[in-house]
């Protein structure tokens, strides 16, 4: 298991590498040129060859790509063009409001994508089955900026209960973290409802359900705990998505974190802070992506198993029986 995380960890490095690489070629063939932004339209051409030796525009491919990781190695992301602050603190300043929205949608989504897939799941082709699967629908079908504007248009402006923008106050994220949350809701439910289907036509459930256990206990215990698979790839992808993609709806509720800042920074042709954003993105979907994997070894063990048979543990009769 040790040999396992560590190799995955390993693994990181060219990963991330590989997007440094990606980025800064990108930004660097078709940034165009940061100067009139940092000065104004009506710049000298001796004011703009000044700017641009002293921030290397000038310089070789190679040569700013090979300054540039040598200054990531020391943890420096540059300076910001527009602010003239670190890259990283107006990351870090920004990076609660991203982890707030994210998180709090996702929590929303596990609660009503379980629950509401497991119901489906179970009661097939009834009532409850039909309306969750077409609110599933609208959820995996709407864009999330008509979502948002939709809910401002009601609660906002029509009834006057919530606010629209801002992050002072708790009132601030109910709007934004259901219009996510529906979203990822109607994913986690989907899934949730396709695994246990299958799941609940394997033999051992039928075995449990002729010695008497009750339903409850055989969607919890047998069916749900072998479905969860699925489920937790479906919540990693989710958190991922929303880490480097709420930009829309940061946008539409006036949240200042990651998403709204990177996209006000590829407008102004502010290099070092693109570049910085999309690595601290890339290096938490890294991370999640490993967790994920992680949490798949304790939550079905017959994953874990294939690491441990390396080292002569097998999977006892017990456990194979309880695990399907």
């Amino acid at each position: 298991m040790l040999r396992y995380i560590l190799k995955r960890i390993l693994l990181m490095i060219p990963v991330l590498l590989g997007i440094v690489v990606i980025v800064f070629t990108l930004m660097y063939v078709g940034g165009g040129d940061p100067t009139i932004s940092i000065l104004g339209e009506n710049v000298t051409p001796e004011a703009q060859a000044e700017i641009r030796e002293e921030l290397g525009l000038d310089d070789l491919y190679l040569v700013r790509l090979g300054n540039y990781l040598l200054d990531l190695l020391h943890g420096d992301l540059g300076d910001s063009y527009r602010s003239k602050r670190p890259v990283m603190d107006e990351i870090l300043a920004r990076y609660p409001t991203t982890l707030k929205l994210t998180f709090g949608s996702i929590a929303l989504g596990i609660v009503v994508g379980v629950i509401v897939g497991i119901i489906s799941a179970v009661r097939q082709y009834s009532l409850l089955d039909k309306i969750g699967t077409f609110i599933s629908l609208f959820g995996v079908s709407a864009p999330s900026f008509w979502i948002a504007m939709m809910l401002v248009l009601v609660f906002s402006v029509k009834l006057n209960l919530l606010p629209a923008t801002g992050s002072h106050t708790l009132a601030c994220w109910v709007l934004p973290v259901v219009t996510l949350g529906l979203q990822c809701g109607a994913f986690i439910m989907r899934m949730t409802r396709s695994s246990m289907l299958e799941v609940i036509r394997q033999d051992y459930i039928r075995t449990a359900k002729a010695k008497g256990q009750s339903e409850f206990k055989i969607v919890i215990s047998h069916a749900f705990r072998n479905a969860l698979v699925p489920i937790i790839t479906t919540i990693g992808i989710q958190i991922c998505g929303f880490l480097a993609g709420s930009v829309l709806v940061e946008s539409v509720f006036a949240l200042p974190g990651l998403g709204k800042y990177v996209v006000d920074s590829v407008n102004y042709k502010d290099y070092p802070a693109v570049q910085g954003v999309v690595l601290f993105i890339a290096i938490n979907c890294v991370i999640i992506n490993l967790l994920t994997d992680i949490i798949y070894c304790f939550v079905d063990p017959r994953i874990k198993a294939q690491y441990g048979r390396k080292k002569g543990v097998k999977f006892s009769q017990k456990e194979a029986a309880q695990h399907g």
